[in-house]
């Protein structure tokens, strides 16, 4: 299990990004794997993924960060190493109703989905990715194996017909 010791952060920069086109569904999931890591990571695995909600979101993290480092009021010591993504969420907004042409004259709704996304990045004092007081590991997690062992054996499509059938 790893723990983290809480550290109160002495800022947070808020950005907003509203009625960007793409399903709320499809963005959580990149959203889902940036939280909580820090800028330099985020930006690694932002690029590497593969998925369309990708470049919105970079550019929602990228004008974060160069908020946090270069806006007089919010530049206290801040660097782009100290920063981590804290919160990160999407909501569904309004859809976009499209009428696409059908054949005899005839029309088809065709609904548009749009998200908000906001994120929220802290400035750490210090360091925490490779801080070894802040990553305790179970020992319980590494002695206990969890073996799964199979108990009723079925009958597949393979197992009858391989001798023969039934």
């Amino acid at each position: 299990m790893i723990t983290k010791k809480k550290k109160k952060s002495v800022l947070e920069i808020y950005v907003f990004g509203h009625h960007i086109p793409m399903s709320p569904d499809k963005a959580r999931r990149v959203i889902d794997q940036i939280r909580g890591r820090s800028y330099e990571e985020t930006l690694m695995i932002l690029e590497l993924m593969c998925y369309r909600a990708c470049y919105s979101i970079f550019k929602l993290v990228y004008s974060a960060a160069s908020n946090a480092t270069s806006n007089a009021s919010y530049n206290m010591s801040s660097t782009e190493t100290n920063l981590i993504i804290s919160k990160a969420e999407v909501n569904a907004s309004t859809s976009t109703n499209k009428l696409k042409p059908r054949a005899r004259g005839r029309s088809y709704p065709v609904k548009k989905s749009t998200c908000h996304i906001s994120i929220v990045m802290s400035v750490v004092m210090k360091d925490i990715s490779f801080d070894d007081e802040y990553r305790k590991v179970d020992s319980l997690k590494n002695v206990k194996k969890i073996r799964w062992k199979k108990k009723h054996k079925t009958l597949g499509y393979h197992n009858i017909y391989s001798n023969g059938g039934i």
